[in-house]
């Protein structure tokens, strides 16, 4: 008994040695984490964590499979630059006080309706994609007043509203694709009437025209761990997508730091308070709507180019929910949204689903991936949606 007494007492001195020892070292970088706990991790949104968490442990699991560091970054960055454009389209409706952009198919068929007549004109290359962005900007301002008065119609109903507006134009443009009189040789099919499901770009000069403008090559970089080498892999920056993504983010930011973007931000926050500020409640609505459609349609023009081919008929019918999830991602609410909140969250939930698709291959490789990657997209997708929509609830309660 005393033998045990004396290791045990040995074993005590042993650890409060090693406490002394390590005590000033481990005593601060605990307060340093929770430092950064209290102020930084609690600060994120929920859905901006959790998605942020997923998209990482993806990213490292794809390299763990042996994808590359490169590769997957270039992904991530390639869905960023397809999608923020139309995630930020949000922007605009959501500080207005009207909510998510649900029905963003009007403001994406009119960008498609200028991108047909363009090149119904066999208008090529450049010029192709200057005159549809100037004719989707008017389409899309244009639409966009017209469903800015609908919104002030059904005011307190809007996102019951939205997602049939955006049904009911795309099934409208369904037949507008089938009647209209173009005859080019490369839109329509091949046999009967009509436009195409898909008319490719580069039959016009107009593929990945943008994405490839000053597209550069950072080289691959081999690391030493341990014994073992690993490369880093290439990464590849499409430039001319993110200039275009960035200068549109400015713009907007820019934008909400005029008298205009102002009002619009009074109206959404306290719709009572600004009309007794002289602010014209029903015309800010309408003005943030137009913006709202016009870079919607602006960015379904970006987002062809970038794939290489306009697609039409169903196409944009559930294209509003993607965009809506990217800005929620990133910490928007239904009341309040930023542009930091589109960079974040696209980059994060476009990130997630680009790189889904190669890493479950690796991972589930006699398993239908197409279907778990789709899954995984509807799970986030309608689940953030659904937190946002539960936030709006308990705060109109509350």
């Amino acid at each position: 008994m005393e033998n045990f007494k004396t290791i045990i007492g040995h074993i005590h001195k042993f650890l409060l040695t090693i406490y002394n020892f390590l005590a000033p070292v481990l005593v601060p970088i605990g307060r340093f984490f929770r430092f950064l706990y209290i102020n930084v991790w609690t600060k994120i949104p929920f859905s901006t964590r959790a998605v942020g968490l997923l998209y990482v442990a993806v990213f490292i699991t794809g390299m763990i499979t042996g994808l590359s560091f490169g590769g997957l970054l270039t992904w991530s960055l390639h869905f960023f630059g397809v999608w923020a454009i139309l995630a930020l389209a949000n922007v605009p409706s959501i500080q207005s006080g009207t909510g998510p952009n649900f029905a963003l198919p009007i403001g994406i068929v009119s960008g498609l309706l200028a991108m047909v007549l363009v090149l119904a004109m066999n208008v090529m290359g450049w010029m192709f994609i200057l005159l549809s962005a100037v004719l989707a900007i008017i389409f899309g301002s244009m639409t966009g007043f017209l469903y800015g008065k609908l919104m002030n119609a059904v005011k307190g109903s809007e996102m019951a509203i939205a997602p049939y507006t955006g049904f009911a134009i795309t099934a409208i443009f369904g037949l507008v694709w089938l009647t209209l009189p173009i005859y080019h040789p490369n839109m329509i099919f091949f046999l009967g009437d009509g436009l195409r499901h898909q008319i490719p770009l580069d039959y016009f000069g107009a593929n990945l025209i943008i994405s490839n403008l000053w597209q550069f090559q950072i080289p691959s970089l081999a690391i030493t761990l341990g014994g073992s080498t690993f490369s880093t892999g290439v990464l590849t920056i499409r430039t001319g997508e993110l200039l275009v993504v960035f200068a549109a983010c400015f713009l907007m930011w820019l934008f909400f730091r005029t008298k205009t973007g102002i009002s619009i931000s009074a109206v959404g926050r306290n719709p009572m308070f600004a009309k007794a500020s002289g602010i014209d409640v029903n015309r800010s609505r309408v003005i943030a709507n137009m913006i709202s459609t016009a870079v919607a349609a602006f960015g379904i023009v970006i987002y062809a180019q970038s794939f290489g081919f306009v697609q039409l008929y169903d196409f944009p019918l559930f294209m509003a929910f993607p965009a809506i999830a990217c800005i929620l991602v990133g910490g928007a609410t239904g009341q309040r949204a930023r542009v930091m909140n589109v960079i974040v969250g696209t980059f994060l939930f476009q990130g997630l689903l680009a790189l889904a698709l190669p890493v479950f291959t690796r991972v589930l490789a006699e398993t239908d991936v197409g279907g778990v990657v789709n899954q995984i997209r509807m799970i986030v997708q309608n689940g953030i949606i659904l937190y946002a929509l539960a936030l709006m609830a308990r705060g109109a309660k509350q």
